[in-house]
């Protein structure tokens, strides 16, 4: 008896943390409408270099946040792995949260991939902030993922 409900007791505890989980990706991520990257593809970043504007009709939701692709095929390779698609800092300027940690607008038509991850900038009215990234790149993106961890939590 004993074991059977510390086995509900542990299944009530996941259940809950995920919904967390999904629940404070929400809140943290950089979404309209609860959609990620402002409707862009995710996988056409990294499979065609370039940024490509998704379908309402194909998309796919992960931990509750739900990205659109250009083609079924990029749904179907997102899906078989959607953690190695999604942008770092939950789709927040790179720059930003790097320098002073805060979550500025992005311009999904500008990004890098570094080491397999998608990092997205802002870049608007003469000032492209991947520019500033490349100038201090390691540092900014040390900065940037210890200013993250704390938004996460």
């Amino acid at each position: 008896m004993k074991k059977q409900i510390l086995i509900v007791f542990a299944a009530l505890v996941s259940a809950t943390t995920f919904g967390q989980t999904a629940a404070n990706r929400k809140a943290q991520f950089n979404l309209e409408k609860s959609v990620a990257i402002q409707g862009y593809d995710p996988v056409s970043y990294f499979k065609q270099n370039k940024a490509v504007k998704g379908k309402k009709e194909i998309s796919a939701s992960y931990e509750g946040i739900i990205y659109q692709f250009s083609s079924v095929t990029n749904k179907e390779i997102f899906s078989k792995n959607p953690a190695s698609f999604e942008p770092q800092y939950g789709g927040w300027c790179a720059y930003a949260m790097g320098s002073a940690g805060e979550k500025v607008e992005i311009n999904p038509e500008t990004f890098k991939i570094i080491d397999g991850k998608l990092y997205l900038f802002y870049n608007a009215f003469f000032n492209n902030t991947l520019k500033s990234w490349n100038k201090d790149e390691n540092s900014l993106k040390a900065k940037a993922d210890a200013n993250w961890k704390k938004n996460i939590k």
